[in-house]
């Protein structure tokens, strides 16, 4: 059995699925419907709409089988996500990618696959929407044409979805997307007795950037800059656009020396960035940070201007100094 590869741009492809705020949400009709349609019109005996998660595969809608998830290694939409177009197994017994997987041998006993890549417009493949069978089929070019289809109208449903609370520029978390993803995340840190700290970034002579070099020179800022987050922090941190050259990190359990630390190495990859990036310019920015003790009596609004002030406080120190 060969275990699903991790794609190249996996740190990217997570940061979108989890800004899309849709793991372990409840069943909707919209998404249900293209599944019922689906098993339907190729008369199969499961149709998932499946999102890839770090290590598992969670089904936003399942018709056929009554699990909501199972394990990403064995997965056959994990190796799905690595291609832009349908991914068909007429009979997995004949494909030594799965010939001996679990998935295969026991049940659901899957012979035939077909999986259509779920992607946003970042280019970042989610997830699939994929039809199953525990018997072997072939699959026409008309076939293909049909699943699309279907799958394009799950990707409506995601984008609509994605338009509410990812950044158009930066495809991070907006200010809405924030929200909901922090209270999410402080909810399970206190259950789970985690600490967190909350960083305010404020991206420095922005306006400056734009007067002299225009605004689409200010949006490549922008995305170079939030690009960098991504680099730096960890899939499970909460990474935002907060507002216009305003950005925010969301981060559990760290204590103070491994904060400094990762601190010191985002510096270290801006410098990196404007020593490499061939500019007139280079990206500068004021930090401010919070904590918050595992159950603490702050909630995020209060969190959100505690670290603002203290980016404030540090922004003045920092034009006082110069």
């Amino acid at each position: 059995m060969q275990l699903a590869p991790i794609p190249e741009n996996e740190h990217a492809r997570l940061e979108t699925l989890r800004g899309l705020n849709v793991l372990d949400t409840i069943a909707e009709e919209r998404f249900d419907r293209i599944t019922r349609l689906a098993r339907r019109l190729f008369s199969v005996s499961i149709s998932l709409v499946n999102l890839v998660d770090s290590d598992r595969q969670w089904f936003k809608s399942v018709q056929g089988i009554d699990v909501c998830e199972t394990s990403r290694d064995i997965s056959f939409c994990g190796h799905a996500i690595n291609q832009p177009e349908v991914m068909i197994v007429p009979d997995a017994l004949n494909d030594p990618r799965f010939a001996d997987n679990p998935l295969v041998l026991a049940s659901p006993n899957i012979r035939f696959y077909a999986g259509f890549p779920l992607t946003m417009p970042n280019g970042m493949r989610v997830g699939t929407l994929c039809i199953i069978d525990d018997q072997p089929k072939e699959f026409s070019k008309q076939d293909e044409q049909a699943l699309e289809d279907l799958g394009r109208l799950v990707e409506g449903e995601l984008l609509s979805i994605q338009q509410n609370i990812l950044d158009a520029l930066t495809a991070i978390s907006n200010r809405r997307g924030f929200e909901l993803l922090a209270e999410k995340t402080l909810a399970n840190t206190d259950r789970l007795g985690l600490n967190t700290s909350l960083i305010f970034f404020d991206l420095d002579y922005f306006k400056e950037i734009n007067d002299e070099f225009g605004h689409e020179e200010g949006d490549i800022a922008l995305k170079s800059f939030a690009n960098l987050l991504i680099n730096c922090f960890r899939e499970s941190d909460v990474i935002a656009r907060f507002a216009g050259d305003e950005f925010v990190v969301l981060l559990s359990q760290r204590d103070q020396m491994s904060l400094d630390s990762l601190l010191q190495r985002f510096a270290d990859l801006v410098k990196q960035h404007n020593q490499q990036n061939g500019k007139s310019y280079g990206l500068a920015y004021s930090l401010g940070v919070a904590s918050r003790q595992a159950k603490q009596d702050l909630d995020l609004c209060e969190y959100l201007a505690l670290a603002d002030q203290a980016m404030f406080r540090e922004k003045a120190k920092h034009h006082k100094s110069v």
